[in-house]
């Protein structure tokens, strides 16, 4: 099944209430997010919703929510947030120590108009859609 259309009313309306750019950034983020759920059958992606106001992906029980934002205080940057209680950060830092910017246990701080790898951030969405199952490799 695909999950390429929003589906949920209030996520739709947070994505139209970004900047243009940054809203055309973070349809970027979600289209990578979904193409990942969608391609690899390991992740049992159940669905898009907005928690603590943000656009959120969650499995039934693969991974650990995925969820992305712009904040007007942080206007140069999108964040990636996971669960606080996870290894994820750890893990991506272990993996790409200088790639991203990391801010605590739960941020991964990506410039709006810098460059980054889309290969490594994808690898780090994979690994968050897949926590349950690969957690105990790192």
């Amino acid at each position: 099944m695909s999950y390429h259309q929003i589906m949920n009313k209030e996520v739709e309306a947070k994505y139209k209430s970004y900047p243009p750019m940054v809203k055309k950034e973070m349809l970027a983020l979600r289209k990578i997010i979904l193409e990942i759920a969608n391609k690899d059958k390991d992740i049992d992606f159940t669905e898009e919703a907005l928690k603590w106001g943000e656009p959120s992906f969650m499995t039934k029980s693969s991974g650990s929510t995925l969820r992305i934002n712009w904040q007007e205080k942080f206007p140069e940057s999108i964040s990636v947030f996971v669960n606080c209680q996870t290894k994820l950060i750890s893990m991506f830092k272990e993996l790409y120590p200088s790639d991203f910017e990391y801010v605590g246990s739960r941020e991964l701080r990506l410039p709006l108009k810098g460059k980054y790898s889309k290969f490594k951030l994808k690898k780090c969405f994979e690994l968050a859609l897949k926590y349950n199952l690969v957690k105990d490799s790192f």
